[in-house]
């Protein structure tokens, strides 16, 4: 299971928000490529960048940031999420060494995007799916769908996307701990892979997401949990390597 840092950028620093309010935020580094700079020395083997900006603008907004990331560490993969709304944008970050770009409200608002992408760019599309009681999140968390997270898993994992990216957005940012048991439930009813996100605040949160790991979950996105010190990423690496 990959342990993936997120670097969440805002007016082009790394910052956290609180269950997604751009007005909840907490500036933890003014230079992002220092933060992933320490994130891949402590063995990070994928990193998760969110153009915050991009996100609420709907086009990129911390592009160059990304690029700057992508530039340094180029045997690092790493997946962009935030404001990805055309074809264009996919492929300037591909081009610019992104391995997997995320797609969300877009992917909820017309899914045949979603299929494009996955004709044009195969292997290379990650859906992101926020959901609370089990239904679908869009427009930076503003607004709830009538969608079905797991039926629109499915359709998504139809249309061959690599991975979906599931995060319980009434947890996220609250150190309250991951939702395990609904994080298993989508992965057990596709056969893609899951990324869990959202809510870690400990290692026994990874321990637990570990100990259901087998139903399909490929990795879970940390953040707070990581800036805040109550995630040792090393400690965590250890831990999933079995140590």
């Amino acid at each position: 299971m990959l342990l993936i840092p997120a670097i969440d950028l805002k007016d082009g620093k790394c910052v956290r928000l609180r269950q997604g309010r751009m007005d909840e935020e907490t500036v933890f580094a003014d230079d992002p490529l220092e933060v992933a700079k320490r994130w891949v020395e402590a063995g990070a083997k994928r990193l998760h960048l969110v153009d915050l900006n991009g996100a609420f603008a709907g086009k990129p907004v911390n592009a160059e940031v990304i690029h700057r990331i992508a530039d340094a560490f180029p045997d690092v993969p790493i997946q962009v999420g935030g404001g990805i709304r055309d074809e264009d944008t996919v492929q300037l970050y591909l081009d610019a060494g992104v391995q997997y770009v995320i797609i969300g409200t877009k992917a909820v608002r017309a899914p045949h995007f979603i299929n494009d992408l996955c004709l044009e760019f195969p292997g290379h599309i990650i859906v992101g799916l926020d959901a609370k009681d089990g239904k679908v999140a869009i427009d930076g968390w503003s607004k709830l769908s009538n969608h079905d997270v797991i039926d629109m898993a499915r359709r998504f994992e139809r249309d061959g996307v690599h991975a979906i990216v599931y995060t319980d957005i009434s947890r996220d940012g609250m150190m309250q701990g991951l939702n395990v048991e609904a994080t298993a439930k989508l992965a057990g009813e596709i056969s893609i892979p899951v990324i869990a996100s959202g809510g870690i605040s400990t290692l026994e949160d990874i321990r637990a997401l570990l100990a259901v790991a087998d139903e399909g979950i490929s990795g879970v996105i940390i953040g707070r949990a990581l800036y805040e010190g109550t995630v040792d990423l090393a400690a965590a690496q250890t831990l999933v390597n079995g140590g």
